[in-house]
């Protein structure tokens, strides 16, 4: 089944349809989840979450541009909003203890996909979330600031925070 007929399918309830998208889908979608939530229970949700705007909202898809692009902001979007529901609001003053000058490793990381996203997952919330919706979600730091509430300086810190963190969790990985 291509993926317009999947998605004709999903616009007239077609449980089969629904379930193929699902099946095509979920994981992607789960490795996003989990980039915003270290507990996998809350990944899960924020998954099942997704799916269900997804399937109510795919009326609103109009065949331009990439469907699981589409999928995926909504995705995101709904692992934001599970944060700020679950009261994870970001204490910016807490997580200002990384040096701001930049690590320049010299090393050529043969760390895969799954290594990466483990030491994504380590970082601060704040860090970890800003990083996620610039570098892998392709938020500007103007939507950033707007969804987080907080100053476009503020989300351009946290990402070069970030970036410096992981820069040397990758340097440490290396001299063990």
């Amino acid at each position: 089944m291509s993926e317009q007929e999947i998605i004709l399918g999903c616009l007239q309830n077609d449980y089969n349809c629904q379930k193929a998208l699902f099946d095509k889908y979920s994981g992607v979608l789960l490795t996003i989840c989990r980039r915003y939530f270290n507990d996998s229970s809350l990944a899960e949700d924020a998954l099942q979450d997704g799916f269900i705007r997804i399937f109510n909202k795919i009326d609103q898809f109009k065949f331009e541009g990439s469907f699981e692009g589409w999928m995926k902001r909504i995705t995101v979007n709904i692992c934001l909003r599970k944060l700020q529901n679950e009261n994870r609001k970001f204490d910016w003053s807490e997580i200002h203890h990384v040096k701001e000058n930049a690590v320049n490793p010299v090393v050529d990381s043969d760390l895969n996909e799954e290594e990466i996203l483990r030491l994504i997952s380590k970082l601060p919330n704040g860090y970890r979330t800003v990083f996620n919706m610039y570098a892998l979600d392709g938020f500007s730091h103007k939507e950033i600031a707007a969804k987080l509430g907080i100053t476009d300086s503020t989300s351009r810190s946290q990402l070069v925070k970030a970036r410096n963190m992981l820069q040397k969790m990758i340097l440490d990985l290396y001299e063990e």
